[in-house]
């Protein structure tokens, strides 16, 4: 770990860089969190291995402040990973990526009244917010079945009920266009600049958070059902987006998952396996830990490159043996594994800074990221 001052003269903050020698740390990224921790009332920056740029603050750094500033957060409020377990009879990767729902289209109440992922509804849905409602998104959000790996921490694994070799559903998606709007709203006004009525953007802000968990709760039962499962509830569940109030600050996460004694499942790429850690963060950290590999290329480098290094066909088939569904070309090039850090690393600068115990690994099976309705259509012909 290393820390550099913020070039306050008042009370500087500071910026705490939770890495190694070994690991891939942008200097764009670094300048981003000087950038914030130069901010008003901003008193300390904590930045994780998967450390990267991003558009006016830094992907993958938690940065306690006095004063609440909505950009820190970004558009995508509420977005997280949950982990929910799914029992299969036979599990034969091509056959179930075939599958799997058209998770672009929307759930619709009226339309759709009668589909049964609406049965983990409890209540009413968090601020009315309907349009895409049951949705995955883009960039790098999926549901992936993935298989549990070796056990590495069997107490941890046995509370949360896991054994090597069982499924799970890995689910990794947002407030889609609720927090989008909640952020426009801010700066269109105010720009990048601090919450004029903090409590009045927690209110909005707190009621994506909670529509980005119900999503992941209705994008896992969409998927089970499809599968010939029932839904379960989730095991892990974490955002990695979001503000809240702690030690009397506002603790702003961009890309970092809470660490103070959660399980994070921290994903990997689309060809590797995700780690599920248990967390133990402590406040040098801000209580948080990393959430992803984080990119090591900007989407137009990995377009650029992958396109001179892969096929489309290597990329639907990943290094695990795994399957890709992904219908829009180019996103596959921009997520090829290639374009992010390694993942083992980003473990292994949490455990090196006692940040995180890994408990087991999930080994991607199918990843859904956009519907490929064309190669469906030609794996049920050649079936028949």
């Amino acid at each position: 770990m290393s820390a550099y001052p913020s070039g306050r003269a008042v009370v500087p903050a500071t910026v705490s860089v939770f890495s190694s020698p070994g690991s891939w740390i942008e200097s764009a990224a670094l300048d981003q969190c000087r950038q914030v921790a130069a901010l008003d009332g901003m008193a300390h920056v904590a930045a994780m291995p998967d450390l990267h740029p991003g558009k006016g603050a830094p992907i993958g750094a938690a940065m306690s402040s006095t004063v609440l500033y909505p950009f820190l957060v970004g558009s995508d409020i509420g977005c997280g990973i949950a982990v929910f377990p799914i029992a299969l009879r036979r599990v034969v990767p091509e056959r179930l990526a075939a599958r799997f729902p058209d998770l672009d289209r929307a759930l619709d109440p009226d339309r759709g009244a009668d589909d049964p992922a609406w049965s983990v509804l409890d209540g009413d849905v968090p601020a009315g917010h309907l349009d895409g409602l049951g949705t995955v998104g883009r960039g790098n959000h999926f549901v992936e079945l993935a298989r549990v790996g070796p056990i590495l921490a069997a107490e941890h694994a046995a509370r949360l009920g896991l054994d090597a070799g069982d499924l799970v559903l890995v689910v990794h998606s947002g407030s889609r266009g609720l927090g989008e709007r909640i952020l426009r709203e801010h700066t269109e006004t105010h720009g990048a600049g601090p919450a004029p009525d903090p409590d009045a953007y927690l209110a909005r802000h707190d009621a994506a958070v909670r529509w980005g968990s119900l999503n992941r709760r209705l994008l896992a039962a969409r998927v089970a059902y499809a599968l010939g499962a029932e839904p379960t509830e989730p095991v892990v569940d974490q955002c990695h987006n979001l503000v809240e109030i702690r030690d009397g600050r506002y603790l702003h996460r961009k890309g970092a998952a809470p660490g103070d004694g959660r399980d994070v499942l921290i994903a990997g790429t689309r060809g590797t396996p995700s780690y599920l850690v248990a967390a133990h963060a402590g406040p040098d950290a801000s209580y948080s830990v990393a959430h992803g590999a984080g990119r090591k290329m900007s989407r137009a480098d990995a377009l650029r490159r992958g396109r001179a290094k892969h096929t489309v066909e290597e990329l639907r088939r990943t290094p695990v043996g795994s399957i890709v569904v992904c219908g829009d070309r180019q996103l596959l090039f921009e997520e090829a594994p290639t374009a992010y850090k390694r993942i083992e690393q980003v473990i292994g600068d949490l455990v090196a800074h006692d940040l995180a115990t890994p408990v087991t690994t999930t080994v991607p099976l199918v990843t859904y990221k956009t519907p490929d309705v064309g190669r469906r259509d030609e794996r049920r012909k050649g079936r028949r």
